[in-house]
């Protein structure tokens, strides 16, 4: 029977990466995403669903459609995040910190909290977080984006407490910088708060990375599909880095 997997934010970016790669492994795929076009441009084959992991009532109602058309899902990829302001804490408006935190946080909590009862039933199941090396290091000029995401850290080893004795394994994966549209944004954002050029920031970030390149969405995703796999069955509750092994978070400018 093939793996029935659920990724949030699974129409673009890394999250899209993260379904093409459990398709390619022979699993049912099924992605949420706020972004209707990119679920439009999703293949046939996959099941997809516009809806705001923040949004409780929406994710009720997905996860009751799940039960109803799969009975159930073995992998739930809590990847739903956003960046956030890039600003100095001082200058971060409370309003932009409750929507980081909303989506990154809480749309994971929301995840788990569905899914839970759908693996607790089957005696197995596994989870994987998308948190950030900035939930490891922290992220200057990010205090929403770092704070959310070493929070996903603390909702993991939690989940993986609570739910190991049902057989059900919970793991997060920290991406460094990642080569995409997402991080392009950022890039140019950081440049323009510390006036400077988007190259003088990527290669700062290149420099504090021992293998001195971004990684790609493929390389997250590829770890998620180990981790979603009988190959990870002891491996629960870790925080796992794929970032080509960041030695300074701060990158220079």
């Amino acid at each position: 029977m093939a793996k029935r997997v659920l990724i949030t934010a699974g129409a673009a970016g890394i999250g899209r990466a993260m379904a093409e790669g459990f398709a390619a492994a022979g699993a049912d795929v099924w992605v949420t995403d706020v972004d209707g076009a990119a679920l439009a441009d999703c293949p046939e084959a996959w099941r997809v669903s516009e809806v705001s992991a923040a949004d409780e009532a929406g994710m009720a109602a997905l996860f009751g459609e799940v039960s109803d058309v799969w009975g159930g899902v073995d992998v739930l990829c809590a990847n739903a995040g956003i960046a956030g302001p890039t600003a100095l804490v001082e200058d971060v408006a409370l309003a932009d910190w409750q929507a980081c935190v909303s989506v990154n946080l809480e749309g994971a909590f929301l995840a788990c909290k569905y899914a839970a009862p759908m693996m607790k039933a089957a005696g197995a199941g596994s989870i994987v977080f998308t948190s950030s090396t900035a939930g490891i290091y922290g992220y200057p000029n990010r205090a929403p984006y770092a704070a959310a995401k070493w929070a996903i850290i603390g909702l993991m080893k939690t989940m993986a407490m609570e739910l190991g004795p049902f057989g059900i394994r919970a793991n997060a994966i920290c991406p460094g910088a990642v080569e995409g549209p997402r991080m392009e944004g950022v890039l140019e954002r950081e440049a323009a708060a510390k006036g400077t050029t988007r190259d003088a920031i990527y290669e700062g970030y290149a420099a504090g990375v021992s293998m001195k390149s971004f990684v790609r969405a493929e390389d997250i995703a590829d770890m998620a599909v180990f981790l979603g796999s009988e190959k990870a069955r002891m491996v629960s509750g870790q925080v796992i880095s794929v970032d080509g092994h960041t030695e300074n978070p701060d990158p220079k400018v």
